[in-house]
């Protein structure tokens, strides 16, 4: 998808997009964007992040902890000297999106984001600012298409040299059945030195809580496959990879910092967060107030010798 506006007289492309996008239904990508304090989502998303909140209330720790992990892992990778990394499931743009992270520590760095998401295709705009040192890159494709995606990475990223490749929050809308070969195909397109960031929605961090909220979205037409923790790190030692400390856990403790990740959860004020909803007042809480209880997504790091 290029980043060029579209010549005069020419349909615009997002136009198309937009008419693909159902917004009467709740989306992830879009549920997701909530609980980041994104603005790009309709009523329907906020129905059901706000059914989330209220089976599990702490739950938007979890969302934001999952961001952050990512965030931190892609650090780790650009500091080790990966300068390529690519996004398979890349969601809606927020904050900081792998492109600013890594160019933060190297900015000749090279990104690509893969979605298949028309919500997400009309905001890639937005992930194509790279800085003029990097290069960035989107490709519209299904994560079940590796063949596709690894084919179109190749116009950017260079596979003799590393590659970090980022699934965060994505395997858990697919099926063992291909979620494991899918992961296998790219891992091995990828040199050695190069590194896998994963997370995965948990079936055995407190299951009951997660069973109400996956419930609550599956009723709303999109079903997230639960992995325990054996199943989250068969995606590391079934490819031959390096787990880098400290192996598969729970996001919010793979390698924690304290960290502010909403400007606004910095200083806000009382009485104006007394003010809102529920699910607006999560916007700003501090996420380093955060205990095992409240995340239900295992993170894992791992490096191709």
């Amino acid at each position: 998808m290029s980043a060029d506006a579209p010549a005069p007289g020419s349909a615009d492309p997002t136009a198309e997009l937009r008419k693909r996008i159902d917004t009467t239904k709740a989306h992830p990508a879009r549920v997701y964007d909530v609980f980041l304090g994104g603005k790009d989502n309709y009523p329907a998303d906020r129905e059901a992040a706000s059914m989330a909140l209220a089976a599990n209330p702490r739950g938007y720790l979890t969302v934001r902890h999952n961001r952050d992990f990512m965030r931190r892992a892609v650090t780790l990778a650009a500091k080790a000297g990966t300068r390529q990394f690519l996004d398979v499931g890349a969601g809606l743009p927020t904050q900081q999106n792998v492109h600013q992270i890594a160019q933060a520590v190297a900015p000749d760095s090279r990104v690509v984001y893969v979605d298949n998401d028309p919500v997400v295709l009309v905001h890639a705009q937005a992930l194509l600012t790279s800085g003029p040192q990097g290069r960035t890159d989107y490709i519209e494709a299904d994560l079940r298409d590796p063949g596709k995606i690894l084919e179109a990475a190749r116009a950017t990223l260079d596979f003799d040299r590393p590659v970090a490749l980022v699934l965060a929050a994505v395997l858990h809308f697919i099926e063992d059945d291909e979620a494991y070969p899918i992961v296998r195909q790219l891992v091995e397109a990828l040199p050695s030195g190069s590194h896998l960031v994963l997370s995965n929605v948990s079936s055995d961090l407190n299951p009951e809580q997660v069973g109400q909220v996956t419930k609550a979205f599956k009723e709303r037409g999109f079903a997230m496959v639960r992995r325990s923790h054996a199943q989250v790190e068969r995606f590391v030692t079934g490819n031959g990879l390096e787990m880098l400390d400290p192996g598969v856990v729970p996001v919010h403790r793979w390698r924690p910092e304290q960290v502010i990740d909403l400007p606004e959860a910095a200083d806000p004020d009382p009485e104006f967060v007394a003010g809102l909803d529920e699910l607006d007042r999560t916007r700003y809480q501090d996420i380093n107030d955060v205990t095992d209880a409240d995340v239900s997504v295992y993170g894992v790091v791992a490096r191709k010798n």
